[in-house]
């Protein structure tokens, strides 16, 4: 398999987890997966893709579940200049995103970037994430729940936490976009092996980078999201609050279109 690693030293390979049925999504994800949401007329899915092609990407590795046909039917084998390969999950009903990651374990063959598929943000945010072993974050709002970490004044991150903390402590919102060097990778891999083998298949991935960072073997360096808009979108609440928040997105919008015509005369 070619090495897709930049001699820039920027990452060029990225695993997206499209796995999971999305039922607080529902009755939109009743015939479609998660990331084919649209927000203001573009799927989530296509908002992903064209990001990743527009920083100069070669592959993508999806794993599926949940209607994969469509999200094959999207994608087809090539977008641009990446190629797209796919991994199945069979057990994405009663599975979570660290198994996810673990079916993917035999094609990580490169550093990569690590992100989930219903993210919506402006495509710059990810400029400072395309080198290895870097964790994106922004301060914490009112609407984001769940994963916090702690940040030195290196900007390395020094704890993962739940939830916001003590008023007088700053703790910032994962947004579940991480970059892997190889040597990262394969130390994560073992802990994954260990989490599978024994049973913890409904863990989320943050507990084995929490524990890693804890005991050293993991250093991530923090890069904030908070210049421009980023959204989670698990519900229709969510939906409804991204849509505002990229209405303004036009000229990504139509780079997104020109990329769907492109999607279209290749499958």
């Amino acid at each position: 398999m070619n090495n897709t690693y930049n001699k820039n030293g920027l990452i060029t390979t990225a695993v997206l987890l499209a796995a999971g049925t999305g039922t607080r999504l529902y009755p939109l994800t009743k015939n479609m997966p998660k990331c084919l949401t649209l927000v203001n007329g573009i799927s989530i899915l296509e908002r992903l893709v064209s990001c990743l092609n527009q920083h100069g990407f070669k592959r993508l590795i999806v794993v599926t579940g949940y209607l994969e046909n469509r999200i094959r039917a999207i994608l087809g084998n090539r977008v641009g200049d990446m190629a797209i390969d796919y991994i199945f999950s069979p057990l994405y009903k009663t599975t979570n995103n660290i198994y996810s990651l673990w079916m993917a374990r035999e094609i990580i063959t490169d550093p990569f970037l690590l992100i989930e598929s219903d993210l919506v943000f402006y495509g710059s945010l990810l400029d400072d994430m395309l080198y290895p072993d870097r964790i994106a974050v922004a301060r914490m709002q009112l609407w984001m729940n769940g994963t916090t970490v702690r940040v030195n004044q290196f900007k390395h991150v020094t704890k993962f936490c739940n939830g916001a903390g003590p008023l007088d402590e700053i703790r910032y919102k994962t947004v579940n976009i991480y970059s892997f060097s190889l040597s990262s990778w394969h130390g994560i891999l073992k802990r994954l092996n260990q989490y599978i083998s024994d049973g913890r298949v409904n863990d989320y991935y943050e507990v084995i980078f929490a524990k890693m960072v804890t005991d050293g073997s993991l250093s991530l360096r923090a890069v904030s999201f908070d210049s421009k808009p980023w959204y989670e979108i698990d519900t229709i609440a969510d939906l409804a609050e991204a849509e505002k928040l990229f209405l303004a997105d036009q000229p990504f919008c139509k780079e997104v279109i020109k990329l769907k015509r492109t999607i279209n005369e290749a499958i």
